[in-house]
Formats: structure tokens, C-alpha cells, sequence
């Protein structure tokens, strides 16, 4: 086993002094099953659509004179070191003014913004932020987070019952999904992550509970402690469940009567297309690509960050009225279609141009 990796790696090596300068793209995802990695995968297949020669799990010293599409931005801005290689990545989220974090990361886009290739944003918040650094505004891409339709199908009455059947929630009840990480750290994420809004959350669920007795919560995601004893003490039900493959929340989606996006700071969140293509409307805060993608009222709805009550508010409104459920639902899954990977193919297009060689 250990001569055919190392003839492998000899293999590749070899190989590797033969390809032209910049005509290899390396993509490099997170851990497996984590939300960036399925990212990577996407874009993945995006750019062999393209035609581009894509290399995975390629070492450094393979990616020299290369181009690297990184899904980390941390990786590459918080131990800055200057790449022998074309370098590109996502800046998804991360306001200056209240995330020490990311305005260090900006301050060294500042200072290096000559070595950088590409920066993908999802949204024109995150674009405006970007292009304070100085940057040069042709290696901006404004590109949504997409949406891979075949993992995120509308629910029938069959589906929706043996989901929420196997879940153990009664058929009659009202059930808001909430299904991204929202604690600190990776183990039981007592204490909240508060950018993630799990305490508006928990307010907003309280204030709703006044007028719907049969409300339940269903959660996904790793480090939810802080939500799920937070629900506890207001005696609202919940299932709470870890998946171990990202492409079954869509299954997730069909035991939902609406989704609730409480954050503060978002680059996407992936749940806003998610659910409008499981024809579950979306009430959220005014964050991220959501701000862009929904039309209040037509697609969706958009309250200002922190306001539990107009959150709530809304909440009832399309709960209660079929006619304006109905338009969400179809208004929503008419935008996700449009964002879906597929249909995005146009834009990464422009954003390989000049960078991959191909």
C-alpha cells in the first residue's frame, strides 16, 4: 500500500512538470460533510463543466505556478504568507464594524490585495465591504451561495407525513425549522454564538407560542445546546437531529410549515434557497444574500436584524393566510431555480476567466 501512494505521488510530480502554467485549478473544501465542503464539490463540477482541469486533494508543492481555489478564507488571510501560486476564495460574511475578525482579514486584503486573483461574495453588502479595501474591482464576483435543486424538493402530503412520522411530530402540528449551527465550538454549543441569532430565536418562538399552542421546533446542525434548553425552559417541543450527510436536510425540509432566519450576520445563509425550494416560506432578517434575493412580501419576508416581533409577525401572517402562502411558496421556488448551481454556470464563467488557463 505504501509503494502504490508513493509511486502515486511520484507519478503525479512527474506529471505535473508537463502542465502549462495555470491551467490546473485545485479546490480545497473543509472537513467532509461540513457545509464548505459540499461547496467545493459543487464548484467542482461547475468548472469541469467549463472545461477546466480540476485537481483534488493535490499537494502544495503540485499547486505551484497552479490556481487554488481555497473555501477557507481564514486559511489564507489570518496566516497570510505570499503563494507560489494564482489565489482565489469566498469572502461570505463578516461586518468591519462589529467583527474584529474579519477586519483584520480585510486589513490584510489591504495590504496584499495586489497577490490576490479572485474573491467570490454572495452578496452586495459583502461586495461594497470588499471593495473598501482597495482591491481592484475586476477580481470581485458577486455570485450567490447556490442551490443544488436535486437534494430540495417541495414536500407532498405523502412525504410530509411519513417525515414527520419517522421524526415522531404529530401531523397537526406547526412546525418552524431553524437548521444552522448557532453555539460555539463543535460539542454541545452552550454558550450561543450570538451573530447566529439563537437568543432572537428563542424570543420570537416565544412570542409566537401566545397563538400557536400546537408549535413545534425542528433543528439539524451540530451545537444547538443553547437553543434546545432555551426551548426546554419555554416548553416548546422539539426533535433535534445531527445529520451525517448535508444532502439529507433536504428530506428535513418537508416536515417544516416555515423556516426562521434570526441572525445577525450571514454571508448566505444557505437556508434561504433551501427552503424556498422545498416550497417552505421564509421569514428572515435582513441579512446577507437574503437581502437581495428576497422580495418582501412576494418570495419571502424581511425584517429589520433583532426585531423578534416583526419577525413573529410575519410569521403568523403567512401562516394564516393560504392565498399569501401559496404566492410565497411559488414566487420562492421560481428563485431558487434561478440560483441554482446549473443556472450559475454564466457567472463562475466570468470568474475563471484570466485566472484559470484552460
Amino acid at each position: 500500500m505504501q509503494e502504490n501512494t508513493l509511486g502515486s505521488k511520484f507519478r503525479a510530480s512527474v506529471e505535473s512538470l508537463f502542465w502549462p502554467p495555470h491551467s490546473r485549478l485545485f479546490i480545497k473544501g473543509d472537513h467532509v460533510n461540513w457545509s464548505l465542503y459540499w461547496d467545493a464539490v459543487e464548484l467542482a463540477e461547475i468548472c469541469r463543466k467549463l472545461g477546466i482541469q480540476v485537481v483534488e486533494n493535490g499537494s502544495k508543492r503540485l499547486m505551484k505556478n497552479q490556481c487554488l481555489f481555497n473555501m477557507s478564507r481564514y486559511e489564507i488571510l489570518e496566516n497570510w504568507k505570499k503563494p507560489r501560486y494564482r489565489i482565489a476564495f469566498p469572502y461570505y460574511h463578516g461586518n468591519p464594524e462589529t467583527d474584529e475578525g474579519s477586519r483584520r482579514m480585510l486589513e490584510t486584503i489591504s495590504r496584499h490585495h495586489a497577490a490576490i486573483d479572485r474573491i467570490q461574495v454572495s452578496c452586495r453588502f459583502m461586495e461594497d465591504v470588499v471593495l473598501d479595501t482597495g482591491i481592484d474591482p475586476s477580481k470581485v464576483f458577486r455570485i450567490p451561495i447556490g442551490i443544488n435543486r436535486t437534494y430540495f424538493t417541495p414536500a407532498t402530503d405523502e412525504t410530509r407525513s411519513s417525515v414527520r412520522k419517522k421524526l415522531g411530530i404529530p401531523m397537526d402540528a406547526v412546525v418552524i425549522g431553524s437548521f444552522q449551527k448557532d453555539g460555539e465550538g463543535w460539542k454541545e454549543g452552550l454558550t450561543p454564538k450570538l451573530i447566529k441569532g439563537p437568543d432572537i430565536f428563542l424570543e420570537t418562538v416565544a412570542i409566537l407560542k401566545r397563538s400557536v399552542p400546537e408549535l413545534h421546533v425542528l433543528l439539524t446542525g451540530p451545537a444547538r445546546g443553547y437553543i434546545r434548553h432555551g426551548l426546554e425552559k419555554l416548553n416548546i417541543p422539539y426533535v433535534h437531529r445531527l445529520l451525517d450527510d448535508y444532502t439529507e436536510i433536504g428530506t428535513h425540509y418537508r416536515a417544516l410549515d416555515l423556516y426562521i432566519v434570526s441572525s445577525r450576520d450571514e454571508g448566505g445563509p444557505k437556508a434561504v434557497l433551501e427552503s424556498m425550494a422545498c416550497g417552505v416560506p421564509l421569514v428572515s432578517t435582513k441579512v446577507g444574500q437574503a437581502t437581495d434575493l428576497v422580495d418582501h412580501g412576494e418570495n419571502g419576508f424581511l425584517v429589520d436584524v433583532g426585531d423578534a416581533e416583526a419577525l413573529a409577525h410575519y410569521s403568523l401572517q403567512v401562516l394564516d393566510d393560504r392565498g399569501q402562502r401559496t404566492n410565497v411558496i411559488r414566487n420562492g421556488f421560481a428563485t431558487a431555480e434561478a440560483n441554482d448551481y446549473r443556472n450559475q454556470i454564466p457567472l463562475w464563467a466570468s470568474f475563471m476567466k484570466g485566472f484559470v488557463n484552460c
